[in-house]
This record gives C-alpha cells, sequence and structure tokens, in this order.
C-alpha cells in the first residue's frame, strides 16, 4: 500500500487518540527504519524506549519465528517453560524474587498497586490504602495509574478519578513526611521522570525516602517501566541509588517490541499474592518471554548495558559541545541513553519536524524539550551524524 493509502485507512477506521506524524514504515533494520518509499531514519526513539536491541535483531527475530512455529499461547492454566526461565533471569539480575507477566507498564503498574494494598489488607490493616506519587509522573493511563500519575492533563477528562492517591512535589521531603499518615500503603516512583521531559531524582532525597518506607512499613514500589533494561546505563535505574524497591515494574524493552509487562517483588511482598487474586490471560505467554529471555541473553553477551553507559556519556558531552552558548538551550539533563535537551522557546516540534525530513527521530515534551531515547546498540558515528544534523539546525 502507498503512504496515501495507509493514511486513509487510519483516519476512517481507527480510533483517533494519536497525533500522527506523516510516516508510515516499512521495515526496520539496526538504528533504521524505512518508510515506505524506501527513505531511512535513524530511530533515536526506539519506539519510546522500547527497541533496545533496535529494529529486527537477528537473534530476536530467530527465536520468534521459531517459537510462532511451534507454539505461541496456552494460558496460565499451564506451565510455561520461556515464562519460567525469563521469570529465573529477572530474579538473578535484580533484588526481585519473584515476577508476574502482564502486557504493558500500565498492567504492571497496576499490579504493583494491588500487591500494595493486599499486603496490607491480610496483615490487618484495611485502612492502608493510599498511594504516594509525585507530581508530573507518570504510570500509566489505566483509571488507576492515571489516577496515581500525577499530571492534571491526564486526569480532568475521567474524573472523579480511582482512591486514594496522593501526589507530592519531587525531592522534597519535608512536604513527604507530611503527607504520610496511618493510611499510607505505599510510596511509587519513577526515578526519571520520563513523560515529563527526563527528570532525574535526586540520590539523598530517593534514599530518605527509602529510610522512611522502612521506619513505617510503607512499600516501596519503583516505577522502572521506561527506565529498567539498561537505559540509565546500569540494568535498573534503582541501582544508581544505592537502594532497593520493595516491588518494582518492567515493561517497554523487555519484549525488544512484543508486548510484555512484569510486576517485580520480594518475597516479604509477592507471598500475598495466591491463586485468584491475580491474573492475565495473555501474560506471560510463550511468544512474549520468548522474546524477553533472548533479550537478557544478548544484553549479556554483547555487553549491551555497559554501551548504554559509555554512548549516554558520549551523547550528552556531544549535546552539550553543540549548544554551549547558544541561547536557545536552557539545560541538557539525563542519564544513560534517556537525555532530555530543554529550549528556552517553544519550538521542540519544528526542530522535530526538520531533524525527520533530514532523517532523524527524536521525541518532544510540551513543545519545549527534545527526547532522546535511541536503541541501546547505538555507536558514536550514529550520535555524530545526529548532533551534526541538529547543530545545524541550531
Amino acid at each position: 500500500m502507498t503512504f496515501e493509502e495507509i493514511k486513509a485507512l487510519d483516519e476512517q477506521h481507527v480510533i483517533h487518540t494519536y497525533n500522527r506524524k506523516d510516516l508510515a514504515f516499512k521495515k526496520g533494520k539496526g538504528m533504521l527504519l524505512y518508510d515506505q518509499d524506501g527513505k531511512a531514519y535513524y530511530d533515536f526513539l526506539s519506539g519510546i524506549a522500547v527497541n533496545a536491541l533496535g529494529h529486527c535483531h537477528p537473534d530476536l527475530v530467530a527465536a520468534i519465528q521459531e517459537q510462532a512455529a511451534n507454539l505461541i499461547h496456552t494460558s496460565n492454566y499451564y506451565y510455561i517453560e520461556p515464562q519460567a526461565k525469563l521469570a529465573q533471569k529477572i530474579c538473578a539480575h535484580t533484588c526481585a524474587d519473584r515476577v508476574f507477566f502482564g502486557n504493558s507498564g500500565a498492567e504492571a503498574n497496576e499490579g504493583a498497586i494491588k500487591l500494595a494494598k493486599i499486603y496490607h489488607y491480610k496483615n490487618g490493616h484495611p485502612e492502608r490504602i493510599e498511594i504516594i506519587t509525585l507530581r508530573n509522573s507518570f504510570h500509566g493511563r489505566t483509571l488507576a495509574t492515571i489516577a496515581s500519575t500525577g499530571q492534571k492533563k491526564y486526569q480532568q477528562a475521567y474524573e472523579p478519578l480511582t482512591p486514594a492517591f496522593t501526589h507530592v512535589e519531587i525531592n522534597d521531603i519535608e512536604e513527604l513526611k507530611r503527607t504520610i499518615n496511618h493510611e499510607t500503603a505505599a510510596i511509587m516512583l519513577e526515578l526519571v521522570q520520563g513523560e515529563s521531559g527526563v527528570h532525574p531524582i535526586d540520590k539523598t532525597y530517593v534514599q530518605q525516602v527509602r529510610k522512611l518506607c522502612d521506619e513505617n512499613d510503607i512499600i516501596l514500589i519503583i516505577d522502572e517501566v521506561q527506565t529498567g533494561m539498561g537505559r540509565t546505563g546500569k540494568l535498573m535505574a534503582y541501582e544508581h541509588f544505592d537502594i532497593e524497591p520493595d516491588i518494582f515494574t518492567m515493561a517497554k524493552a523487555l519484549g525488544g517490541g512484543v508486548p510484555i509487562g512484569a510486576l517485580c517483588a520480594k518475597e516479604k511482598f509477592a507471598k500475598y499474592f495466591v491463586p485468584g487474586d491475580h491474573g492475565s490471560t495473555f501474560g506471560g505467554n510463550f511468544l512474549a518471554t520468548t522474546a524477553g529471555n533472548v533479550i537478557f541473553d544478548v544484553f549479556d553477551r554483547d555487553h549491551i548495558v555497559q554501551n548504554a553507559h559509555d554512548m549516554g556519556v558520549y551523547f550528552r558531552a556531544k549535546l552539550e559541545e553543540i549548544t554551549k552558548g547558544n541561547p536557545l538551550i536552557k539545560e541538557i539533563r539525563g542519564i544513560g541513553l534517556m537525555v532530555g535537551a530543554e529550549l528556552n522557546e517553544p519550538i521542540a516540534d519544528d526542530i522535530c519536524k526538520k531533524l525527520q525530513d533530514n532523517g532523524f527521530l527524536i521525541g518532544t515534551v510540551a513543545g519545549k524539550i527534545l527526547r532522546f531515547l535511541p536503541p541501546l546498540i547505538v555507536t558514536k558515528e550514529d550520535i555524530d551524524k545526529l548532533c551534526a544534523c541538529l547543530s545545524s539546525l541550531l
């Protein structure tokens, strides 16, 4: 089909919840995507932090093809070999003892909220139902995760919101202390706020939160949906902060493009989910968990997380270099390959479009922030090409 035919079908039959760009892709390879006319684009968004190994990595393609030819889905009434193997790998590489598999980050966060509440309920404290999150956070688009998200623009149309979620300011430990009460069940944090423009949390604040949780039997949930699987230059972002969460969530890069989410917990909390308390028809099926196993195997073999760290340092240095003294640039921030460039003028969308015209794909936030989430296989040469183009535009 031509691009015009695809667009016409979409406009007629798909519910319009996305502001799409005038692009449709036909194939991908590594860092590159190819549109319907065969034009190549360097993908510095990677499906919003999903395609950690780039596009059509040969190991991932081969494993998916083989698994699809054998078995795709049976349901969780039965044992699933790749699911058990992937759970073991997650536990071996993180502080988790057990894993529940779903289909998305929002679903993983829903599960985390449920597990936190049922922990207190089964311990004789049904009043402990409140979840504290941060303003400008983003935890998903279901009714519960919208309520947990600290951004009014996502919430207004769906009020009254699901109770009981309270939002506090990032890095303000005194406000958090004042907010904690006898109904507080959990505190849920993104260690780098992605959807609000790439804002890392202060390390001291995170450690103080961990201490408050320990002192008050409050569960610490870390949302690693976007930051997990190497995005920040460590496998999990919490490793930067010298703390361990009680519960954390994963999705996005875990399947390399195949939908998957994971609720990960220490045994102290995981044991409070028993048969009937939670479930998922598609979660952890053969295809999705086969993909997840390949991601872990390639990460280990090819030192992908180390590359994310090294290229993240290089990328931010290059951005600082090309924007030094430029009045358009307010700040470069981020960690690993999760990078934002905030502008002093609302021209981010214009720059994004011009980069696209020149064969580079990035994201934007709120019209003033350029957002970079390249595949973790990105090289210095790829970064140099993007930065040369960006420099000429600035």
